[in-house]
């Protein structure tokens, strides 16, 4: 019998893709070098030419393109399968880049209500000044989509799983919608990863990622990713070169290192939330868990359709309001009061105190931010470990 495979499985892709057709030619080096170059020499005028029209395989300036660069856009575009792929400096740098590229002004975007805070900032203070409208809509919200596509729609946008209640958007049903009346649709796959979601699998025309969390995977470098058809991602990467967001070669080298073991990392981040989960829904403690792969999160069935796995952060409530989650947080050994999430190490942070400590109380209440709610980044530490941690925090709190 033969096992003939015509494409590899994520995990070998997370090593290979990339590495070995259109890397630098600069030695026999098992791993991808630095390129560490801000500009690009040419032979002669003819080179240039030849360059300049397709002819010649090389880069002109840093800004417009890297060897290093190249190759880790290579690695997330097979990752994620699509045409095409650029990288930027950090996921906000990818967010506004896409946005301004292809939201014109005057035009009118759905975004949902549970999101990254500066993505929402950018939204609601920047995209106005253009003339653009907004939407905002719950995650699930069909009847919500629906009605805003009575009226021209040129762009959705959503986190899915979003931050920090781990809605899970159903993809295919918004693609369907959206893509009836022409509009295009944007997932921010950051907390899922291509290891546990494919979104254009699922009928997104652009995957977003903040490469700063799960692809590179050690709290080192920032980058931020979007993945999608050449026809998208060209006039992403001809803004990107005008605004100047470029990654630099050593960043990039961290990046794909930090991918050639995205899926050992990811398997062991979900295992972990998902034992954390459990125990945590089980504690008497504990007013409220949102994990997607829990029975009892409301969007648990569509996670299973769609999702290979459930990731690696845990939200929850706890009794005793700001005070009550903050002395939990502070008997915590383990974990780092940090933000951001997808390093090897664990992560815990209070949103309210966090992200939103500049909002009212009535504002976070408005945007849905609980003074209670503690968000916990797994990293690949021993479940077992930090059950135990958890479980002595809770109690000393």
């Amino acid at each position: 019998m033969s096992r003939r495979r015509d494409k590899p499985e994520a995990s070998t892709s997370a090593v290979h893709s990339g590495e070995r057709e259109g890397r630098p030619n600069v030695s026999d080096s098992l791993t991808t070098p630095i390129v560490q170059t801000s500009t690009y020499w040419f032979r002669d005028t003819q080179e240039v030419i030849d360059y300049q029209e397709g002819r010649h395989p090389s880069f002109e300036y840093g800004r417009y393109g890297n060897p290093t660069t190249r190759t880790a856009e290579e690695k997330l575009r097979e990752l994620e399968g699509g045409e095409a792929c650029v990288i930027s400096a950090s996921g906000m740098n990818s967010v506004t880049t896409l946005l301004l590229a292809l939201v014109p002004a005057g035009g009118r975007i759905v975004t949902t209500r549970d999101c990254y805070r500066r993505t929402r900032q950018f939204i609601s203070t920047i995209l106005p000044k253009m003339g653009v409208e907004t939407t905002v809509i719950d995650p699930s919200d069909m009847e919500a989509l629906d009605r805003a596509l009575e009226q021209p729609v040129t762009l959705f946008f959503s986190e899915s799983p979003t931050n920090p209640y781990l809605c899970v958007v159903d993809i295919p049903r918004v693609a369907e919608r959206c893509h009836a009346r022409g509009t295009i649709v944007v997932i921010d796959s950051t907390f899922a990863t291509p290891i546990n979601q494919r979104a254009l699998a699922l009928g997104a025309d652009l995957v977003l990622h903040s490469g700063t969390k799960y692809l590179a995977g050690h709290n080192d470098v920032m980058a931020g990713g979007l993945v999608g058809s050449e026809a998208l991602i060209g006039p992403i990467r001809d803004l990107h070169a005008i605004l100047g967001g470029v990654l630099d070669p050593h960043a990039a080298y961290l990046l794909l290192r930090g991918m050639k073991t995205l899926s050992l990392r990811v398997e062991r981040a979900n295992a972990n939330a998902t034992a954390i989960a459990r125990f945590l829904e089980s504690h008497p403690a504990v007013e409220r868990v949102y994990y997607p792969g829990l029975e009892s999160h409301a969007d648990h069935e569509v996670a299973r359709s769609q999702m290979s796995g459930f990731g690696g952060v845990v939200s929850f409530e706890l009794p005793g309001g700001l005070e009550g989650a903050s002395k939990f947080i502070d008997a915590l050994r383990i974990p780092y009061i940090a933000p951001s999430l997808g390093g090897v190490e664990s992560l815990v942070e209070q949103p309210t105190v966090m992200s939103y400590w500049d909002q009212t109380p009535e504002r976070r209440a408005e945007i849905g931010i609980h003074d209670n709610l503690v968000r916990y980044a797994c990293g690949i530490e021993d479940a077992t470990d930090l059950i135990a941690d958890i479980e002595q925090a809770l109690e000393r709190s």
